[in-house]
């Protein structure tokens, strides 16, 4: 046996059941829809349960919707109970509110933090014992090239995603020696309502929700520990450790790196932060 043989049993999509977080809009609707068209039975979670039946309606009927608070472990629990085995696990949902730390509001952090890093870890607590059971099963945690790299007005969104980076690579470790792989994904910029309001381009790589989803779908066969997309951004974190302090500051004056914090249009992006303060001021 070769050294270098994947130590993971082949997943077949068409004999799958994939799970879903925040998939009623965004990156997690486009993943469903790749998904579904691959042959899976697409489970579509998402707090909010009638984006979640639109997007289930749209994909048709290898989906189903299911309403899913991922900040709550007996939702999570209840989840399990209702649609058995999953063989996949996307862990998709995630929020990212866009405020200077010391302007930014303890709900909002504490929803950020719970939905952004304990939803993932809730995912994997309930879904993973039935893979290792099985040994068997792929778990991909949705995480963010701001879970590598720090940017102004993003202090809470880039500590969520630096735990979400870190829990994704340490539970790898453990779940491989049960033939379960994780794989983490970190997208730039997406276009999707998360950064509307946000000058894109100039300098910030920027991708479409598809893109996203593609590469999601490529973990399924790769089973890659990492993988950013764009992909040519993959070392861009450690370009950033061994440049000097003074040239990657002049980087980010170049490209407007300040541009979450002071360019955000609060007319366009006013209904996503109504959404997440919604959230964030609404129990589990």
């Amino acid at each position: 046996m070769s050294m270098f043989r994947s130590p993971y049993p082949s997943l077949t999509l068409a004999l799958s059941t994939v799970l879903v977080t925040g998939s009623g809009r965004g990156i997690g609707r486009a993943t469903a829809e790749l998904f579904a068209r691959h042959g899976a039975r697409v489970l579509v979670t998402d707090v909010d349960l009638d984006a979640a039946e639109e997007a289930a309606a749209a994909i048709g009927p290898d989906a189903s919707a299911h309403r899913l608070d991922v900040r709550s472990r007996r939702a999570w629990d209840e989840l399990a109970h209702e649609v058995g085995t999953v063989d996949i696990l996307v862990n998709n949902a995630g929020i990212m509110p866009l405020a200077a730390l010391l302007d930014e509001t303890d709900q909002t952090i504490d929803a950020t933090m719970d939905i952004n890093v304990r939803g993932p870890m809730h995912g994997m607590r309930v879904f993973g014992p039935q893979m290792v059971e099985r040994g068997y099963g792929h778990i991909v945690n949705v995480a963010s090239l701001a879970g590598k790299i720090p940017i102004h007005g993003m202090v809470a969104y880039n500590a969520s995603k630096f735990a979400a980076v870190g829990l994704s690579a340490a539970a790898r470790l453990e779940f491989a020696d049960h033939g379960v792989s994780v794989s983490t994904v970190l997208p730039s910029a997406v276009r999707t309502e998360l950064s509307s309001g946000v000058q894109l381009g100039h300098g910030l790589p920027t991708v479409d929700a598809e893109d996203v989803a593609r590469a999601i779908l490529r973990t399924c066969t790769t089973r890659q520990a990492e993988i950013a997309v764009p992909r040519y951004l993959s070392p861009a974190d450690v370009a950033l450790a061994v440049t000097p302090e003074r040239l990657t500051s002049i980087f980010r004056t170049v490209i407007g790196a300040r541009r979450a914090l002071t360019g955000v249009d609060h007319g366009v992006r006013g209904a996503y932060d109504q959404r997440v303060a919604r959230i964030a001021n609404t129990e589990s």
